[in-house]
């Protein structure tokens, strides 16, 4: 009998048994996903360890555009089949025994503040999430070998990721709300019936963009880049910068946010007739309703829908 009550294996006149017969007496004991000793040098199958989240999330907050990319640190990761934050799901990126990497969706520009994170298996079952021990636990543990020596003690917790705005949109659609119906004449010139091409530019400025030989407004001279003032150039421009923006279609309305570039051509032609700036977006169960500011036809929140009621399409440019 030891010190703690634990029965030594030993032989028939009590001298401690040799180290062969202690193991085969010995208990099944599980370390990590496998066990390390077994009965008689016989052969006992591995037992699979489900995935657990040990870390917080590398980034607390993100825009609401998406795409910030998110890791997380944990055991069986790449057991993950699903992630979502805010009940929407989540591209995974990449993902190893040990990491895992979400790239954050998109949300309506309304939808700001902290939502759950979520992860699961192929099969629907909830990927639990464990902080490490508190600093207390960690003392008593240091103080008292027996107890260190077990597991570290795991506290169930919650992801949480918060959605803020994106100061460059805001830039933007400022700039749009200020200057729908008041031009600001004393920093741009004014086209005449079609000035719509040429405010939303004016609003990339606003968001940031930066000019350059392909779309300009030289303010010295008036000079502007066809791309800056003609809706068709416009178009034919940015499909030539996918850094800059990505073309979608109607039936993608899904993914459009606010501050997307929205293109309409009224007769068919395959032209593009008029451009707008995405002031609004709504996700319902009925789909997206998407509303749109800019010149020539002045308005802050312009129905897409009730653009195309009487004829033509639109299209629209997501801007990175």
């Amino acid at each position: 009998m030891t010190a703690f009550g634990a029965v030594s294996a030993a032989s028939a006149d009590g001298a401690p048994a040799p180290a062969s017969i202690a193991a085969e007496t010995a208990p099944l004991v599980a370390t990590g996903d496998e066990l390390t000793v077994t009965p008689g040098g016989s052969t006992v199958s591995q037992v699979d360890q489900a995935p657990v989240v040990t870390s917080g999330l590398s980034v607390a907050a993100a825009p609401f555009t998406g795409g910030t990319q998110v890791t997380v640190q944990g055991d069986g990761l790449d057991e993950v089949a699903a992630v979502q934050v805010g009940g929407t799901a989540a591209t995974i990126v990449s993902a190893d025994e040990r990491q895992l990497t979400f790239a954050v969706p998109a949300v309506a520009e309304t939808a700001l503040g902290s939502v759950a994170v979520t992860m699961t298996e192929a099969d629907g079952t909830a990927v639990a999430a464990e902080t490490p021990a508190s600093p207390a636990t960690a003392s008593f543990t240091a103080a008292h070998p027996l107890v260190a020596a077990a597991s570290p003690v795991a506290v169930p917790s919650e992801l949480s990721l918060t959605y803020t705005s994106d100061p460059g949109i805001d830039a933007q659609l400022g700039y749009v709300l200020a200057h729908w119906s008041d031009y600001n004449s004393d920093a741009y010139p004014v086209i005449s019936g079609n000035d719509c091409a040429n405010f939303t530019s004016q609003s990339l400025v606003a968001r940031g963009w930066a000019m350059d030989g392909g779309w300009y407004y030289d303010a010295a001279t008036g000079a502007m880049s066809a791309s800056w003032s003609s809706s068709t150039a416009m178009r034919d421009w940015l499909l030539g910068r996918p850094d800059l923006a990505t073309p979608l279609d109607d039936s993608q309305r899904a993914q459009v946010k606010v501050g997307d570039i929205a293109q309409f051509d009224w007769d068919a032609s395959g032209d593009r007739d008029h451009t707008a700036i995405v002031t609004r977006v709504e996700h319902g169960d009925a789909g997206t309703r998407i509303w749109v500011g800019g010149h020539t036809k002045d308005a802050d929140y312009w129905d897409v829908d009730e653009a195309i009621a009487g004829g033509g399409t639109v299209n629209y440019f997501s801007v990175k």
